[in-house]
């Protein structure tokens, strides 16, 4: 859905005139460090109502998509955020107000990239219709990917959505059978799908602003973890070995809390051998037993700093997130975190955003 040219493209040789008040709409929001990417944002909340419409169509629509707006809305209200990060383009928009886009034969001509674009509606719905042979429906939390080489028409109702543009080697390599289904919407309920959620909210830069190399980590996993939830029809032993890593971690998470969580139950459950399946956790750098004792240990971390969590004990967090042995877990919170449960929940310290966020990375 992104023009190949970079964010930052000036203005004015896109809007002529009008370019003055659109810059001066448009914030860049600060980094924390020169190596972390700088979100550049536009927002109507400052443009007259009856100037919106052309704001967002130009700004937007022309400067960061290019795309058009069919027929305005009644009422427009929104806000996108996008950044750039090596050959990724990210975004995330919110609006309130309904209105049809469309990316036409025309526009691809006119900015051709070889792409696919990773869809999340975050909250709302939208309608996208892809090369006129299929139509879908985008519900909260659904992901959908869909081929950037094609034209698209879709209806976006008020919400709140995510975007990320990448390139389609990243996909291909993993997932050639998608290259038949140029638009693809996922399970919202799959425990891929909720991880690459995450992941994906992470990497657009809702909370911490990350790094290119951390952006680009990232971006490789939800890569995976997308590949693991459309290979429906591929038993996980017939998966690349980076494939199976992957599955045996988000198996891992999702019963990260279950004591009886093993190597033999891991293996079986991807149809490997428990050799096998410990040759794959060496691939980064981790034993089964680390890796589940270090995020055990991040999510009972989280959870003692969690405000709705305030009510429970700490013996209680600890049997909630599989541990069996309470002085194990004292003496093991301890080494990792260099205080002791009781003092971490009372500190002053802040958590680490992966354990708050959950993306738990390997």
């Amino acid at each position: 859905m992104y023009t190949d040219p970079p964010l930052h493209r000036p203005f004015r040789a896109i809007l002529g005139g009008s370019a003055s008040k659109l810059v001066e709409s448009a914030t860049r929001e600060p980094s924390a460090s020169q190596n972390r990417p700088s979100l550049i944002t536009w927002s109507t909340d400052a443009i007259p109502e009856r100037e919106r419409f052309a704001f967002w169509r130009d700004a937007v629509c022309r400067a960061v998509f290019n795309i058009s707006i069919e027929a305005p809305p009644e009422r427009l209200s929104a806000r996108i955020s996008a950044r750039t990060s090596g050959p990724l383009r990210l975004a995330t928009s919110e609006s309130i107000g309904d209105y049809q886009l469309s990316r036409s034969r025309r526009h691809i001509a006119s900015a051709p990239s070889d792409h696919y674009s990773i869809f999340l509606q975050q909250s709302g719905c939208s309608v996208i219709n892809h090369s006129g042979d299929e139509t879908v429906a985008v519900q909260s939390n659904d992901i959908t990917i869909y081929d950037g080489r094609l034209p698209f028409h879709g209806t976006f109702f008020s919400g709140k959505r995510t975007i990320a543009v990448i390139p389609r080697e990243m996909i291909d390599r993993r997932a050639p059978w998608l290259r038949q289904r140029p638009l693809h919407k996922f399970a919202s309920n799959g425990p891929f799908v909720d991880l690459a959620r995450r992941h994906l909210l992470e990497i657009a830069g809702e909370g911490v602003m990350l790094s290119d190399s951390a952006t680009g980590l990232l971006t490789e996993n939800l890569c995976n973890l997308l590949t693991l939830a459309s290979a429906t029809e591929i038993a996980p032993k017939r998966l690349q070995s980076e494939l199976q890593i992957e599955a045996a971690l988000a198996f891992c998470r999702q019963h990260l809390h279950e004591v009886g969580l093993s190597p033999q139950l891991v293996a079986d459950y991807l149809g490997i051998s428990i050799r096998t399946l410990h040759l794959r956790f060496q691939q980064v750098g981790q034993t089964f037993g680390n890796w589940v004792l270090e995020h055990r240990l991040k999510a009972c971390g989280a959870a003692l700093r969690d405000p709705n969590q305030q009510a429970l004990n700490i013996s209680e967090i600890a049997y909630r997130w599989g541990f069996n042995d309470l002085s194990h877990f004292n003496k093991a919170f301890r080494a990792h975190f260099g205080m002791s449960p009781r003092e971490w929940r009372h500190s002053a310290e802040a958590v680490p955003p992966a354990a708050q966020n959950g993306i738990l990375l390997p």
